[in-house]
């Protein structure tokens, strides 16, 4: 059990990003020449926005749980990774990658071969429907530093000690919700209770989704990981985006913007803050004295309060013009108390609320218009008119 962490204390929130450091070229990374030459052979030129997150707690041997589409660009950031991290002084299987399919597992080895095309490590597929004997062989001799394979093949050759892992310093599992839905849960579980008796093993997982049986491998295997949810993180992005736009057409009107978490109330008014916005922030984890100075500030000369529920619920702000929901707030009974101490109209006062609606979002949306039998209507495409 990694840090005393059950699976009772993770839930949906424990999986947020919280990391938000990003590399925006390959160049920056201070990755091997070799490998360089081949990330541009291979036809890459800049990191996609997944590849910005996860590349570089990877190469510096940090767990990573990382939630992101298929498209993402998560093939190419393995690679990057297992192939930074390889020393190629060692004659071992230094990197297991577990991938739900041969096809899957030939995909990963054929991009590892192309992206070190100009190193001297060697990579090998070891996967289910060929003969054992060929694995035996290929495996025993110790030139394969990586060894990409189906979970029930790998299994069988660990047990058979023709794969030995005691140099193997990092395990990846790719697409763990595909493999672990496959019915393979017992041998991942067997193959990571092997190569985590080391505390020094780093672990990797990609997945889709994060089904209960994946929170399980996170929590039983994994120590303090970097977490990376990318495609919440580029919504969040457009969010930011769609303020500043929203600015330039608002900029003499105060508003406060609603957060879910402190971390995102933090996140955001940095991002707004290198962006010139006169801007303050309040959540409950500030003592009295720090809320204080934040509410001066923002009834001084700050146009923009960046807050969490807790100033919608105990500090009354009606005289602010526009409430912004950044997020929507997970209980309906909240979106009241967010506009109805400053936007929307309730409560006699004229007013502005208007929110970011993600696409996975939308039930929650109509969910709070169901309770409170209304309509959350489009915003017209020039914001000026709602004043």
């Amino acid at each position: 059990m990694a840090d005393g962490q059950g699976l009772d204390d993770i839930d949906a929130a424990d999986i947020e990003s919280n990391y938000d450091e990003t590399i925006d070229s390959f160049d920056a990374m201070n990755l091997k020449t070799d490998l360089l030459r081949g990330i541009y052979a291979y036809g890459s030129k800049r990191p996609s926005a997944f590849q910005q997150h996860a590349i570089m707690p990877a190469i510096k041997g940090k767990d990573v749980v990382a939630q992101a589409r298929s498209g993402s660009g998560t093939t190419a950031a393995v690679s990057i990774s297992v192939l930074q991290r390889i020393d190629p002084d060692v004659e071992a299987c230094q990197v297991l990658i577990l991938a739900p399919t041969r096809e899957r597992a030939h995909q990963i080895q054929k991009v590892i071969a192309t992206i070190g095309g100009f190193t001297d490590i060697e990579c090998y597929a070891c996967i289910g429907g060929t003969r054992i004997g060929n694995d035996t062989k290929a495996l025993q001799d110790g030139r394969q530093s990586v060894v990409i394979g189906t979970p029930g093949r790998v299994h069988d050759m660990i047990y058979r000690r023709a794969l030995c892992t005691d140099n193997t310093k990092m395990i990846v599992l790719d697409e763990a919700d595909t493999i672990l839905s496959r019915g393979f849960a017992e041998q991942v579980h067997d193959i990571f209770g092997i190569l985590c008796q080391s505390t020094t093993t780093q672990v990797v997982l990609f997945s889709a989704t994060m089904s209960q049986d994946v929170l399980k491998i996170i929590t039983e295997f994994t120590r303090n990981p970097v977490r990376i949810t990318i495609e919440k993180y580029e919504t969040c992005l457009k969010g930011v985006k769609h303020l500043f736009d929203l600015h330039k057409t608002i900029t003499d009107r105060q508003a406060v913007i609603f957060c879910n978490t402190r971390g995102k109330v933090e996140w955001l008014t940095d991002k707004l803050a290198a962006r010139d916005f006169a801007v303050s922030a309040i959540h409950r984890d500030m003592d009295a004295p720090q809320r204080n100075n934040s509410m001066k500030q923002f009834f001084s000369g700050s146009h923009v309060l960046v807050a969490t529920n807790m100033l919608a619920t105990t500090i009354d702000v009606q005289q602010v013009p526009l409430v912004i929901n950044f997020d929507l707030p997970a209980n309906p009974e909240d979106y009241i108390h967010r506009v109805g101490h400053g936007g929307g109209g309730r409560l006699g006062r004229k007013g502005i609320a208007i929110n970011f609606v993600a696409a996975n979002e939308l039930r929650t949306m109509h969910g709070i218009e169901q309770f409170y039998g209304t309509r959350i209507e489009k915003m017209p495409t020039n914001a000026a008119n709602l004043f």
